[in-house]
């Protein structure tokens, strides 16, 4: 299905497919290693087609890992055990990326490393982009592979670098509301129960760790970079918000730009298109329309394990019922609650 990451078993994925025809060149070993995972699960992704579009292989191993030089502590890793996205603009590369360490974080472990060919420059440019960093070397009868390992225990202060980590202390935290008919396209991970999973596609704003979202609610000027926002899905039609308004994600603030930051509207239209869930139709009405815009743009790092809605957020949380649900800052005791109510794992939140 177009969009969706599903779980396979090697034995259900067609090893004829032509999307493995390169890994069959890397790796002279590749069919007779598929064909031994057989019983093992893969995360894969299908076109409108039927034609696989990504293919995740993950397992967990036990240091030390003796097979690259210098040799990886002896701790829990997460070995990337083969990862390949057909390349087409949609970063779909990013999401896989997010799916590794959301992984990670489930089975609570905190090193994560993979092999890549030099060859592979863009790959090694995402997996460095979000903290990966050169570790060791692996030579085996295929040739020389880069080991790239990611830590995920102290933060660093950048927010790619740190992700899907979080730091809260000293960080503002903020609830921001997002249309429903924009919610799950952005936030993938953040689908509601009642929610049609077709609606998630293959494209930019759907598969980026980082999302653009164009809002003009008063307030929005407080925001800085690196605050959290916590990500508010309001009601849809005919529904009362106390029972269906959600919060359901937690990002992190990288910019925030106004209509005059933009040295022209080309510029404006370049910076949202790759991100927001808007069209281009959209997006110019949203640049014609009067009042103060505020473009924002953060990353995708935590989707609630446990959706919260407006009665929970009050009633357990202790937020007013008052408040203007479009936009609010949060205490440091709210934020608090909405993590512990919303069962986010302790791991991505560093104090």
């Amino acid at each position: 299905m177009d969009g969706i990451i599903e779980l396979k078993k090697f034995s259900e994925i067609n090893l004829g497919d032509p999307f493995f025809d390169t890994l069959k060149e890397d790796y002279p070993r590749f069919e007779r290693w598929f064909m031994k995972k057989s019983e093992e699960n893969a995360q894969v992704l299908y076109n409108q087609q039927g034609a696989l579009e990504a293919f995740l292989y993950m397992k967990e191993e036990m240091g030390p890992i003796t097979d690259v030089q210098p040799t990886l502590r002896e701790v829990r890793w997460l070995k990337v055990g083969t990862m390949k996205v057909n390349p087409h603009g949609t970063r779909l590369g990013e999401r896989f990326i997010k799916r590794i360490l959301d992984y990670a974080i489930v089975l609570d472990i905190k090193h994560v490393y993979v092999t890549v060919f030099p060859k592979h420059e863009k790959l090694v440019e995402v997996f460095k982009k979000y903290g990966f960093v050169d570790n060791s070397i692996k030579i085996s009868s295929a040739g020389q592979e880069l080991v790239l390992v990611k830590e995920l225990e102290k933060v660093k202060g950048i927010t790619l670098l740190d992700y899907p980590l979080v730091r809260s202390k000293g960080t503002n935290k903020h609830l921001l509301a997002i249309k429903p008919e924009y919610h799950t396209k952005l936030f993938p991970d953040s689908i509601l129960r009642n929610e049609r999973i077709d609606i998630i596609k293959d494209v930019s704003h759907t598969n980026s760790i980082h999302k653009v979202y164009i809002a003009f609610i008063p307030g929005l000027a407080v925001i800085q970079p690196g605050d959290l926002l916590l990500i508010y899905r309001m009601r849809t039609e005919n529904t009362k918000a106390w029972y269906t308004s959600v919060a359901t994600s937690i990002c992190v603030v990288e910019e925030v730009r106004h209509r005059r930051e933009f040295a022209s509207f080309n510029e404006y239209m370049k910076y949202c298109s790759a991100y927001s869930v808007f069209t281009k139709d959209e997006l110019i009405k949203l640049w014609n329309r009067s009042g103060q815009m505020y473009v924002i743009k953060m990353t995708y790092n935590i989707a609630l394990r446990r959706k919260l809605n407006q009665q929970r957020l009050v009633e357990e949380v202790g937020l007013e019922k008052s408040n203007y649900w479009g936009f609010f800052s949060l205490s440091e005791q709210e934020f608090k609650n909405i993590v512990i109510k919303g069962d986010v794992y302790e791991s991505l939140i560093i104090d």
